[in-house]
């Protein structure tokens, strides 16, 4: 897995690598050699122009003018003030040097000068605003973006692309659009999330030093990015030798008059994700009409109310349904009223692993008045419990309903509150979101996000689906849920992608992204590398 890290903590393996002996002069010229190694493996290069800052990210700007020049290409930095004006002691020693090796700059130009010098441009460096940045760019960086981003050169932005936070992954103004970002030492939040994941292009990691590794394990890193060999120890390698009581059994509650497709959707995506045995326990009016649409999924009709919810009577025989199954997953098209909140708290009781989804978390929110994490009680049970809330049920969960997280690391911060006031390893909450985070006491792991093409009706009541046929079929323990967590939501993932080629990325539905189920968990698992089988001879 790969370590990220928060800003701030950014700064202390910064520390940590200067009181080892390499010094910020040191990492500086590291970082700008790296991202001018960067421009040149691109290919293609003979005319550049390096956009840099006042601060140390100008630097690394101004060192990889230096590099680029020694290498022969035609290079020139746009920079805002002559190099004994710029702000940063150490900026402004590389800038003056570069300056006297013979690097062209362009000082404070107009901004037509800039779009004549684009033009004739085949690479773009950003060194303009870095890590420590956030609020919007002013003048004259608001209007170098602008004409970056018009240009047809392609970019590479140094640590993070100008204007976008490298810790929130917002940008309040412009920020570039980069086809790479080299960033220094460590991923930050806010490069794989929201914005970031449009700004950023590919990504790469430049450790800088060899301290790096153990510096950042030490500062304590707040998720990891899953690789697809992380999963080989969650996911069981192929075999024939499986029936359909092996390969698990899921039972799915939920569903309404208003609402009866949610649990048809999520019953449909855990059968296509393998669980051997699915049933699917609805409020009885609503049975009748997704028998007609099920041939393969047993329907059953629960005690209801009058508006089409389950009556305080449906708990009972989802406990005793719900005993006989590997797997439940509560929430979809439930609606939330006395009898579904009875039916919640009910299976939280239960001894089988536990996905709460949708109104299933809704219910949470009601039962505990917004405010899950002052009930830790309620959620301590010695089976696995997985909440897959977006930001607006997790923001209603802990009493942010007004003002629900709006990043990556704000989600992040939210999950931590109900999973810590926990304090066991059985619950997972899976923050759903333009990134995801799988987030237990130890860890929160982020599986690759999926396309666009995932933001359609339906899709987190799939993702539910997968959860609980991927909690049926495995046998891992509470501590491995994050990555069984995250290795779901990637199959997920890639079957939104499957589905985005065959309709278009604005033309997916639910069912396209169930159907493509099989598929994506075959390709991954293509590329997994499994261990080989141990010689008995």
């Amino acid at each position: 897995m790969q370590p990220v890290l928060n800003v701030e903590d950014v700064k202390r393996v910064e520390s940590g690598l200067t009181e080892v002996g390499v010094s910020i002069s040191e990492l500086m010229h590291r970082a700008g050699t790296a991202a001018a190694n960067e421009v040149v493996r691109m290919g293609d290069a003979e005319r550049v122009a390096i956009f840099c800052g006042l601060g140390n990210n100008g630097g690394d700007g101004w060192v990889a003018a230096e590099s680029l020049l020694k290498r022969s290409l035609d290079v020139t930095v746009i920079t805002p003030v002559d190099p004994d004006n710029i702000q940063s002691d150490l900026a402004r020693v590389v800038a003056k040097h570069a300056q006297a090796v013979g690097v062209k700059m362009l000082v404070a130009p107009p901004k037509d000068e800039v779009e004549a010098l684009l033009a004739d441009t085949d690479i773009v460096l950003d060194a303009m605003l870095g890590t420590g940045f956030h609020g919007e760019p002013r003048a004259p960086f608001d209007i170098w973006i602008e004409c970056v981003n018009a240009s047809n050169a392609r970019v590479i932005s140094v640590d993070v692309p100008s204007g976008l936070s490298a810790q929130t992954g917002l940008a309040k103004g412009g920020c570039v659009i980069a086809d790479m970002t080299v960033t220094m030492l460590v991923l930050k939040p806010g490069l794989l999330a929201d914005m970031g994941r449009d700004a950023c292009g590919a990504i790469i990691v430049a450790p800088l030093a060899e301290q790096t590794e153990r510096l950042v394990l030490e500062a304590d890193p707040v998720a990891w990015r899953a690789d697809l060999e992380d999963y080989v120890d969650v996911l069981e390698p192929p075999s024939n030798a499986v029936d359909k009581f092996t390969r698990g059994s899921v039972l799915v509650v939920g569903g309404s008059l208003r609402f009866p497709g949610a649990p048809m959707m999520a019953a449909m995506a855990a059968a296509r994700a393998g669980a051997g045995y699915v049933t699917l326990a609805v409020p009885e009016q609503v049975a009748p009409i997704i028998q007609s649409q099920l041939a393969e999924i047993p329907v059953m009709g629960l005690p209801s109310d009058s508006d089409g919810t389950f009556s305080t009577a449906a708990a009972d025989v989802v406990e005793k349904l719900s005993a006989k199954r590997t797997a439940t997953l509560v929430g979809p098209g439930m609606r939330v009223s006395g009898g579904t909140v009875g039916v919640v708290s009910r299976l939280l009781n239960c001894p089988t692993p536990l996905v709460i989804d949708a109104d299933g978390l809704n219910c949470l929110a009601r039962l505990t008045a917004n405010k899950l994490d002052e009930f830790p009680e309620l959620l301590r049970r010695d089976y696995p419990l997985v909440l897959t809330p977006h930001r607006g049920e997790l923001g209603r969960l802990v009493g942010m309903q007004d003002t629900p997280p709006a990043s990556l690391t704000s989600a992040m911060e939210a999950a931590r509150r109900i999973v810590w006031s926990d304090g066991g390893s059985e619950i997972c909450i899976v923050s759903k979101g333009s990134a995801t985070a799988c987030v237990n006491v130890d860890a929160a792991v982020l599986p690759k996000p999926g396309p666009a093409a995932l933001a359609t009706a339906g899709s987190g009541d799939v993702l539910g689906g997968v959860i609980a046929a991927f909690l049926a079929r495995s046998n891992v323990g509470c501590e491995d849920l994050p990555v069984l967590s995250a290795l779901a939501c990637e199959v997920h993932g890639y079957a939104g992608s499957i589905a985005a080629e065959r309709f278009g990325s604005h033309g997916v539905m639910a069912r396209d992204i169930i159907d493509a189920l099989g598929l994506a968990e075959d390709a991954l698992e293509e590329q997994i590398a499994f261990p080989e089988p141990a010689d008995l001879d």
